[in-house]
């Protein structure tokens, strides 16, 4: 049987970056994964790019690993709720797919840092994404989103002007086009307010 990884590497559009050995620094575990999956295909997108995969080295399109995982890129925006998490993929809306701990993958909500745990392997994340690709990789509304307004640019995600969790809505007339690490670095003292909050608190959010 086909694993799930490489039923989604088949669906792939890529490389975003030249060839490239990937050596993260581990012989086991989902960073080791990670760096054979981009030895392989330096970056990609999938199911209608509502699923970007960072590429490794300087050279490519959109985002890198390394400039991304950068503190000052957005992460220093959140106040250490991002520390831990190396991110590695991302949906249209700026959800980020991260490796914790050198053995868990996480979704990250990028409005309130909250992390879901994924699986424990490129192969389970692979099998989450495909599970419901409408969901977990942005597919239909990235799709959409192209029909009627044309395609984001490699650095591109959607950001809504009332955030989901104040009340806002996937419609696109509540979505403007950013460029990605902005739209991140927006978000970031959102997290830090609404943290320790409990579900249904009435949040009054503050912008330096």
């Amino acid at each position: 049987m086909t694993s799930a990884l490489t039923q989604l590497l088949d669906r792939a559009r890529g490389p975003l970056g030249p060839r490239v050995e990937v050596d993260l620094g581990t012989e086991s575990g989902p960073l080791k994964e990670l760096g054979d999956v981009l030895s392989q295909l330096n970056g990609f997108f999938a199911y209608n790019a509502g699923l970007q995969v960072f590429h490794a080295g300087p050279e490519g399109l959109g985002p890198d690993l390394v400039t991304w995982n950068d503190s000052e890129t957005w992460k220093a925006t959140y106040g250490g709720l991002a520390d831990q998490s190396f991110c590695f993929a991302q949906d249209v809306l700026g959800t980020q797919h991260a490796i914790v701990g050198g053995d868990r993958i996480l979704r990250f909500d990028p409005e309130t840092a909250h992390s879901t745990v994924i699986g424990s392997s490129l192969e389970d994340w692979a099998a989450w994404v495909q599970d419901d690709p409408a969901v977990n990789a942005t597919a239909g509304l990235a799709l959409e989103w192209q029909r009627q307004n044309g395609a984001l640019e490699p650095n591109e995600r959607l950001i809504p002007l009332q955030f989901f969790v104040a009340g806002g809505g996937y419609e696109f007339d509540n979505l403007v086009v950013r460029d990605g690490a902005a739209a991140m670095r927006v978000r970031g003292p959102v997290a830090q307010q609404i943290k320790d909050l409990p579900d249904g608190a009435h949040i009054r959010l503050h912008f330096d």
